[in-house]
């Protein structure tokens, strides 16, 4: 068979206002703070990042690395199972055990690779993996690698996931879900859905990577603000590269899960550990986030005061209490101009598309942060209710 030529595809992308391009942020020119970046040599303000607590730039975590990294170097040089598990991991790993109430954690280079091995790890052929219908891309990826039937039911609808589970033939292995939606902001239902999985007898897996770090009493996610333990939630999924402004990820849960995902999770065994200075680094910001609720209260404050102003000036608005605002456009078109009107006022907030997004559902994805201040936030409200009367009167 001849190898086909790109061209046609790219340009078919393009004819449908689909294709990507990477903007290279040049500087940050607030120290201390990613709140505003320089792009193409313009100074913007960013609602595009998820750096939710504003830890990506304190300079605890910089000095947490600077000191590994004189100290252990910038590489693992091996997997965690060859040479590359060193302390700053195993300490990391017991303070999220702590952080989230659980026996033990993981570390995962990112996570991605968390929920690839996870659902890989729990379920397999023969077996049934059911996904809300807007999970993460690495669920559903994972759910087709691991070889069992992919099953997906109506987004957010537990009696749904019930009935798939009641089905039977082949029973569910796997259970999962995103704790907080990644481009809806919305919250799974998950004290109903670890019911329905219970009374199947399927692992609930909750990747909770936009929820860890900014929802709950102490910070603990999804779940926490559910009120669940890990009786109900055992797997339990979490990013350190969005609240925790560092990179990686870990799955927190009883001592024989994570004990199987050391023997089972191919994404854990066959890669190169997360550097130790990560770690470090990470280790620092989850300290900060536990001592200055501050930073979480700010967050959520911020996103409140966003949504009061959007509703007064006819900024049409989701069901998300999150940071995670989405500003439904309805076409990629649509989405791509406010984008540039945005950026035309001074501001970094992304237009998000399909495949990324179900066609017709494109969008604007705006996100709070500790990091933003209230004029900055009530700016963009203004600029936003500009844009928007314009796109409804075109």
């Amino acid at each position: 068979m001849k190898r086909q030529p790109l061209e046609p595809a790219l340009e078919e992308i393009e004819r449908q206002h689909l294709r990507r391009h990477r903007a290279t942020v040049e500087a940050y020119p607030d120290k201390g703070s990613r709140a505003e970046v320089i792009v193409d040599g313009r100074r913007l303000i960013d609602f595009s990042s998820n750096d939710y607590l504003g830890l990506a730039a304190h300079p605890a975590l910089a000095a947490a690395m600077a000191e590994c990294a004189a100290r252990c170097g910038t590489g693992s040089g091996a997997s965690h199972l060859i040479s590359g598990h060193g302390r700053e991991h195993a300490a990391l790993e017991e303070e999220l055990a702590a952080f989230t109430g659980r026996e033990r954690a993981l570390l995962f280079s990112t996570g991605y690779m968390a929920n690839l091995g996870v659902v890989t790890a729990l379920a397999s052929r023969g077996e049934s993996v059911l996904l809300d219908r807007l999970s993460h891309a690495s669920l559903i990826d994972a759910g087709l690698l691991s070889g069992a039937r992919l099953r997906r039911y109506p987004h957010c609808d537990a009696a749904a996931a019930r009935r798939l589970l009641a089905e039977g033939a082949p029973a569910a292995a796997v259970l999962a879900t995103d704790g907080v939606f990644s481009m809806d902001g919305d919250i799974a239902p998950l004290a109903s859905l670890s019911e329905a999985a219970r009374a199947h007898d399927a692992w609930l897996v909750v990747d909770d990577a936009h929820g860890i770090g900014v929802l709950g009493r102490n910070g603990r996610g999804a779940v926490e603000l559910a009120g669940l333990g890990t009786d109900q939630v055992p797997v339990l999924v979490g990013t350190l590269g969005k609240a925790f402004g560092s990179f990686g990820a870990f799955v927190a849960g009883a001592e024989e899960l994570i004990d199987v995902l050391i023997q089972r999770a191919r994404s854990y065994i066959y890669t190169t550990a997360l550097p130790q200075p990560v770690a470090a680094a990470t280790r620092a910001a989850l300290s900060i986030a536990q001592q200055e609720a501050w930073r979480r209260e700010r967050a959520l404050a911020l996103t409140a005061r966003f949504r009061a102003g959007a509703r007064e000036v006819g900024v049409p608005l989701a069901e998300s209490t999150t940071p995670i605002q989405p500003i439904p456009l309805g076409s990629a078109r649509a989405a791509l101009r406010a984008q540039q009107a945005l950026l035309e006022a001074g501001f970094w907030a992304v237009a998000i598309r399909s495949p990324t997004v179900p066609a017709g559902q494109e969008r604007l994805r705006i996100t709070l942060t500790a990091g933003h201040r209230e004029n900055q936030v009530d700016a963009l409200v203004e600029s936003l209710g500009r844009i928007c009367a314009a796109a409804l009167a075109s």
